[in-house]
């Protein structure tokens, strides 16, 4: 399988993800919101976030923070996940992941877990 190929599937499983993803490089800038980042953040500008500092999205509390992490992730290779807060509002949990090639840090992104129980049938395929 081409190299485009396997590109094409993982953006395939972020984009399916209806939680925000956000994807930065080493210099925080947005490379990648999936389109639930990109409702998400509709009232930030959306998909014009891209090609910005995720730093100027946040408080400088804030921002000292992801600083940390991302120092954090290059430390080890064993250093890839970072649980940030919990927004009791939409019950969810956000986390920062370490992206790394072969082992290389490369970047990070945001994660969004929500903890509510899914509301969708098993299976329902017919609606």
């Amino acid at each position: 399988m081409e190299f485009k190929t396997y590109v094409a599937f993982y953006k395939s499983i972020v984009d399916q993800d209806r939680c925000a993803v956000v994807i930065c490089n080493l210099d925080h800038e947005i490379i990648y919101m999936n389109p639930a980042a990109v409702e998400s953040y509709a009232k930030r500008g959306g998909d014009k976030l891209v090609g910005h500092s995720l730093l100027n999205c946040h408080n400088a509390q804030s921002n000292e923070k992801i600083k940390q992490v991302t120092a954090w992730f290059a430390l080890s290779p064993e250093h890839n996940l970072v649980y940030t807060f919990h927004n009791k509002k939409q019950n969810k949990d956000v986390y920062m992941v370490a992206l790394r090639d072969e082992g290389k840090l490369i970047g990070y992104y945001e994660k969004h877990e929500f903890r509510n129980r899914e509301t969708m049938q098993p299976y329902d395929l017919w609606e």
